[in-house]
């Protein structure tokens, strides 16, 4: 039985006007520090964007240096997919950078020097992907080795394969059709409006999206009687979302349009995000992070989904090694070099918890987001290599003793 607090609680002598606003104040302060933890990163990307604009002039926010953005952040990004649901099922994988330069290495190997046509080549990679996710699940999963000594192994097994397959050297050129999906951008359809019009329909369908997703997750926190946003703060947050959006999509829009590689970063948000709020395997993910005793007694089979989160994360390193294999236009044995850093950093960045069972999709592109901006801010103002070091260090440091203060604040 719930309680309204404001409406049936008389206001204190003699001030009942200020005593109103003063616990409407407090609900909506208890209102952000219960939902800081989920929207403090997206706030920290918004002013990391600001200052960098300031800072650069505006240089940040010129359509071409935003697509540009999306095109040089995309692999990183699908790679924070993964490593988010190998975080949230407490694991962790060292591989992903080996094993993108590998996919990258075998890519090459199919279609330039045995020339297999590009569609059946990138089929291969991700079963190869796949099959190499697989084998580091089986061992951990089912013969109980931990994943940070798999996943170490794989790192040194596959960045030796690639040295092999690439015989030391860089191999390339790549197919056309395949660049394109790495650099290419959606084709100009309709009559001439000064803007892409294929990226202006598809950024109001995502506002709409949007919208819809919000306002219906917030009913159903309601039917739960789980904590929401104050109304107040729900609608600017709102504002806030569609604002954002149509932002970028007017910045992309007067440039080229939509990179093609954002609509299969689209997808896999999408598809990624409802399996993790609404199918069964999401749930057990979050269940075996957080609690793998009660979830083994709640009849999950925690064996099995660990293997399937590996798997999972084979195949996205794999795509991440297609796009940048085809982005860069050849295969290079030092390719993917702390790849697995950026993911692990973006996941952490993005809400994750180091102890398993917290985090989202969306936090991960968050945190890869936050990175892009400080790396692509730092290059156009002249920060050089060694501070920007020292700088997303410090930033992946406070963002996750952000997370303890936080945890311990709303635990208290």
């Amino acid at each position: 039985m719930s309680t309204d607090v404001t409406a049936k609680t008389p206001a204190p002598p003699g001030g009942g006007g200020p005593a109103s606003d003063g616990g409407l104040l407090r609900l909506m302060l208890g209102g952000m520090r219960r939902n800081m933890r989920q929207y403090g990163m997206l706030m920290a990307l918004g002013l990391i964007v600001v200052l960098f604009a300031v800072w650069s002039g505006g240089d940040l926010l010129l359509p071409r240096n935003v697509s540009n953005l999306v095109l040089q952040n995309s692999y990183i990004l699908i790679l924070a997919i993964g490593m988010m649901l190998v975080i949230i099922a407490g694991h962790i994988d060292l591989s992903v950078g080996s094993l993108t330069a590998f996919i990258g290495a075998m890519s090459a190997v199919l279609m330039v020097e045995h020339d297999l046509s590009w569609p059946l080549a990138v089929v291969l990679c991700l079963a190869i992907g796949a099959v190499a996710g697989s084998v580091q699940g089986f061992f951990i999963a089912y013969l109980g080795i931990p994943s940070f000594i798999v996943t170490l192994a794989g790192m040194l097994l596959f960045r030796g394969l690639t040295e092999i397959f690439l015989k030391g050297q860089t191999l390339g050129p790549f197919p056309k059709d395949l660049q394109k999906i790495a650099n290419g951008f959606l084709p100009e359809v309709g009559p001439n409006t000064n803007y892409h019009n294929l990226t202006l329909l598809l950024g109001f369908a995502l506002i709409a999206f949007v919208v819809f997703q919000e306002v219906r997750d917030r009913k159903r926190q309601q039917e739960f009687a789980l904590d929401v946003l104050p109304a107040k703060l729900f609608l600017l947050k709102l504002v806030a979302l569609v604002a954002a959006v149509l932002v970028v999509t007017l910045l992309l829009a007067s440039y080229k349009g939509a990179p093609v590689v954002l609509l299969i970063l689209g997808v896999l948000v999408v598809g990624f995000g409802y399996l993790m709020r609404n199918a069964i395997i999401g749930r057990h993910i979050y269940a075996i992070g957080g609690n793998l005793p009660a979830a083994k007694l709640s009849g999950v089979k925690d064996k099995k989904v660990t293997f399937l989160v590996f798997l999972n994360m084979g195949m996205l390193a794999a795509l991440a090694g297609l796009v940048f294999a085809a982005r860069f236009n050849a295969a290079s044995p030092k390719a993917g070099l702390n790849f697995e850093l950026e993911a692990i950093a973006a996941s952490f960045i993005g809400g994750a918890s180091m102890s398993g069972g917290v985090g989202t999709v969306l936090g991960a592109i968050i945190g890869g987001l936050v990175l892009g901006v400080l790396n692509n801010g730092m290059n156009l103002v002249g920060i050089g290599t060694d501070w920007q070091q020292v700088i997303k260090g410090a930033v992946l440091l406070a963002a996750v003793g952000f997370d303890v203060w936080n945890k311990r604040k709303v635990g208290s």
